[in-house]
């Protein structure tokens, strides 16, 4: 198991305003599936993406990442999981502009203390695996939209992973890129890795092998995709 949610909550409190944006949620995601988080403004799959990422933690129950308990993590431990066990892509890249492919994509090994050989391996291995080697000496700017985005994938990829977490992959690129994209998150998948999408576009959560769809903090919907067949599992009134 590498993501178990039991029975969590997130309130917020904004003033004299107590915002609840989990309402004992429980949830778990095995290696190698395939997950697209869906929900409306306010449904509370951005604090539930911040809580897989380990960015924020539960007010009350559980988050188990891989076995271990979140909010008994320190700091430390907490950015090393950020770092090496979850690779994150983000709608707006996240590039550093005077940085070329090659040193984008092996940063979080530098900040992971990997020795300068295995970082070139690595780095290497996971440009290749998006598609990029022959730009690897670029930087962003001279880059197409998308191919930004497969950076940024690399990037997510190079330590190897638990899990990769993308926050709209998609969101600024055309739907024919979105589309190559999909590709790519889809290889990746068949690869063996464990892919988390939070997206509000049916289109793409389409792509996922199951969909999770939020609202007014609660898992409303738990979609399983097996070919065509689609079993749903109610989880709160709608």
């Amino acid at each position: 198991m590498v993501i178990d949610f039991r029975n969590m909550t997130k309130v917020y409190t904004i003033g004299t305003e107590q915002v609840h944006a989990l309402r004992g949620v429980s949830m778990t995601i095995k290696k190698n599936e395939y997950i697209a988080l869906m929900g409306p403004s306010g449904s509370g799959k951005s604090t539930m993406m911040n809580m897989i990422g380990c960015l924020d933690t539960p007010t009350s129950g559980e988050y188990l990442f891989e076995g271990q308990d979140v909010a008994k993590l320190t700091d430390d431990q907490l950015a090393e999981i950020r770092n090496k066990r979850i690779g994150f892509v983000f709608q707006n890249f996240n590039l550093i502009p005077r940085s070329d492919v090659f040193h984008n994509v092996e940063l979080p090994m530098i900040y992971a203390g990997v020795g300068a050989a295995e970082r070139k391996s690595a780095t290497l291995d996971a440009i290749e695996k998006v598609g990029l080697t022959e730009r690897m000496k670029h930087k962003p700017n001279e880059l197409s939209g998308g191919q930004r985005q497969r950076v940024a994938i690399a990037r997510a990829l190079v330590n190897n992973p638990s899990i990769i977490l993308a926050d709209e992959p998609t969101g600024n690129l055309d739907s024919k890129t979105g589309e190559e994209i999909m590709g790519v998150f889809e290889d990746l998948y068949k690869a063996g890795n464990t892919i988390i999408l939070v997206t509000h576009e049916e289109d793409i959560a389409s792509h996922a092998r199951r969909v999770v769809r939020l609202k007014d903090g609660c898992i409303e919907v738990d979609e399983m995709m097996n070919g065509r067949k689609v079993f749903k599992k109610v989880l709160v009134d709608a």
